[in-house]
């Protein structure tokens, strides 16, 4: 039986690179890519090659920021916002993988590094309330989802607030601020402000007075009682002299929060108390 062929016989397997030689150098190409002042470009990689690396992920990281923070970052120069995402990019562990995540993850940095002199004292209010858009168009739940009465009497019923409407306090007036306001203290008051997420998935902001944000604290504190009992309590917090009086103007602002879809009606399952035994 004759020999086979050398141009027949299957090449001998190349040599696979050691494991840790390979988690070594994904370690040292990520360290460096994340900050390449403190951390040196792996061994036999052409600094040519690494610089289009270094370029691509870092500009991509920040145009991501800069579209989700657009208000933070006209607040910013070009070398001061280079600088607060490459402290972002170099020094925080994100936990999530997610591009969509990443708003989330600047926030958390923000919220848990030490402050720097040149931060506007607004700068982590700010944030969040930027970020609140975000997250608002990109949660899954849908409204329709809910189980309610759409029709139903908000006053004898118990209403249903939406779980996309956020009410929201700040120290500063965040809706305010941009180029031509900074403001360097608090005013006296807070601002209190209610984003939410309409049937239509657009994200609306709405001012609030004390009434309704009173509304809107005792609806997600206690969703088992009527708009009746939510607006006596509101008149109660205030000590107003006339709660008849706050029921009244308090049915109109619930009736005009079911048009924004903040209210979604009474909920389906519960007890009609008017009905006769």
């Amino acid at each position: 039986m004759s020999a086979r062929s050398d141009k027949n016989r299957p090449e001998p397997n190349r040599p696979a690179e050691p494991p840790e030689r390979l988690a070594r150098l994904q370690r040292d190409f990520a360290a460096h890519i994340r900050d390449p002042d403190r951390h040196s470009s792996p061994t036999h990689v052409e600094d040519r090659r690494m610089a289009i690396y270094r370029r691509l992920f870092f500009n991509n990281i920040s145009s991501l920021l800069a579209g989700n923070f657009p208000v933070l970052r006209g607040l910013y120069n070009d070398e001061r916002w280079r600088r607060l995402v490459r402290e972002f990019y170099a020094e925080h562990r994100c936990r999530t993988p997610l591009f969509p995540e990443v708003a989330k993850e600047f926030l958390r940095h923000l919220q848990e590094r030490k402050g720097r002199e040149d931060d506007p004292t607004f700068l982590l209010e700010l944030a969040h309330y930027e970020w609140v858009e975000l997250a608002l168009s990109l949660d899954t739940r849908e409204l329709d989802e809910v189980a309610t009465d759409p029709d139903g009497d908000l006053l004898a019923g118990q209403p249903v607030l939406s779980p996309l409407a956020w009410p929201l306090s700040y120290t500063y007036p965040v809706h305010l601020i941009g180029a031509d306001y900074q403001p360097a203290e608090p005013p006296p008051a807070a601002t209190h402000l209610l984003v939410y997420r309409n049937r239509q998935d657009h994200v609306k902001f709405m001012l609030l007075n004390d009434v309704t944000r009173l509304l809107l604290q005792r609806l997600q504190e206690s969703p088992g009682l009527t708009g009746a009992e939510q607006l006596l309590g509101v008149a109660q917090d205030i000590r107003h002299p006339d709660p008849e009086q706050v029921v009244a103007a308090g049915t109109e602002v619930m009736e005009d929060l079911r048009q924004r879809d903040v209210l979604l009606g009474t909920r389906a399952d519960a007890p009609d108390e008017t009905r006769s035994e």
